[in-house]
């Protein structure tokens, strides 16, 4: 059977020859990482960066990262098929696809972090009710389930497989039921998300990530789950972006693009409400209460007060404002730029939560302590990113994943 064959209907796509070379730079990155699978698991947690002091390092904080990136997958979804927002049918396949990514690869990051893989059920089985980590555990598998389900009809829409008539109507009934699955994985997302932030918000004794509650949850808990929606929406509309790059083509007007901006400007405008809320009554309240001070909290470079500026500032307020400015998000090389200054600020505050707050001294004798992570841990990540080319080039190769394609570009 001719390559050709399995492309979508009306499209074009590059020789056989180069999509194989460009496969072999991406698996080379996934054997270096699939190779650094094997020493962490042979050798043990050891040869990373972490220590007893810093339990967490660039596997969780890589992994919260995708993760809000990867919310573009379920408030997209909520957004079309619940809330009815037409606009986003043309972007709405690759937003179930950067999620599936995402969500996947954040797993598969986990199996390192436990350190023991094979006892990686024991969350299931013997949940510890009283951690907001039980919930995550639960929901982040529910919801790659989901994320699954709404993958296959996508897949089962390649050019030969429909010609099947039973995946044909399975293809059909699977898009008729979606806005259940939407719905669901919009309820399981909230919760992960929340409960990955709420799990900083508890511990009192680290009063750079303590906070207050509202009912039974920090609110830590609200301000992940905020962040993660003003991300998602802006990184799917990169990645799209990247695509056309890399391939040459349209693959979605920018129109769309200029509506997920808005999307993402108006959610990030209202997490930094909060978010400077917060702020404000962590500078003037919990850190008082514990005897210490702002400055207290930033260490030298690693550690510095600009992650704080920078945050707020340069990858918070100002890609909020140019992405609510209908003048400077339709102009496609400011929108670009506010999107990437959103996402950054977002890497940043896992980022801080993570390992800033573990490198903050808590007890008189303690000094601060600067995590470094080694290539055991660089090159799974890496290996992740090359996971999500390779899904995104073959899902581009051989599914229907742009439905503007053919009209975009005229043969």
């Amino acid at each position: 059977m001719c390559d050709k064959e399995l492309w979508p209907a009306g499209v074009q796509r590059c020789s056989l020859k180069y999509f194989l070379a460009w496969l072999v730079v991406v698996f080379a990155v996934l054997g270096w990482g699939v190779y650094a699978f094997y020493v962490v698991w042979s050798s043990g947690l050891h040869v990373t960066g972490m220590d007893n002091y810093f339990a967490f390092g660039l596997y969780i904080i890589f992994d919260l990262g995708v993760i809000a990136l990867g919310a573009g997958a379920f408030f997209s979804g909520l957004l079309y098929y619940l809330v009815r927002v037409e606009g986003l049918k043309n972007i709405i396949n690759l937003a179930v696809i950067v999620g599936f990514i995402c969500y996947s690869g954040a797993l598969l990051i986990l199996a390192l972090e436990v350190g023991q893989p094979l006892r990686s059920w024991f969350g299931f089985w013997h949940p510890n009710v009283h951690s907001m980590l039980t919930e995550v555990i639960f929901c982040i598998t529910c919801y790659m389930l989901v994320l699954t389900i709404e993958f296959v009809p996508l897949i089962l829409e390649n050019r030969k497989l429909n010609k099947i008539k039973l995946l044909h109507h399975i293809a059909h009934n699977f898009h008729v039921i979606m806005p259940l699955f939407a719905g669901v994985g919009a309820f399981l997302s909230f919760f992960h998300q929340g409960s990955l932030g709420g799990m900083y918000g508890v511990l009192f004794s680290r009063p750079f990530v303590f906070r207050e509650g509202f009912f039974i949850w920090p609110w830590t808990f609200f301000l992940f789950i905020l962040s993660a929606v003003a991300s998602g929406p802006a990184f799917t509309m990169l990645i799209a972006t990247l695509m056309e790059k890399a391939t040459g083509r349209k693959l979605v007007d920018f129109s769309v693009k200029a509506l997920m901006g808005k999307i993402a400007g108006t959610m990030l405008a209202i997490y930094l409400f909060f978010k400077y809320l917060d702020t404000w009554g962590w500078i003037t309240g919990i850190l008082p209460r514990a005897g210490l001070t702002f400055d207290q909290m930033y260490y030298q470079l690693a550690y510095g007060k600009w992650l704080f500026y920078a945050e707020l500032g340069v990858c918070g307020l100002i890609p909020a404002i140019l992405l609510l400015v209908p003048k400077t998000r339709n102009t496609p090389g400011i929108l670009y730029t506010a999107a990437i200054l959103n996402c950054i600020g977002i890497v940043i505050n896992r980022f801080v939560m993570t390992s800033q707050a573990l490198a903050n001294p808590v007890m008189p004798f303690d000094r601060w302590y600067v995590y470094v992570p080694t290539w055991a841990e660089w090159a799974p990540a890496l290996a992740i990113i090359a996971y999500g080319a390779l899904v995104l080039s073959l899902s581009y190769r051989y599914l229907p994943v742009f439905p503007q394609e053919r009209k975009l570009n005229p043969v």
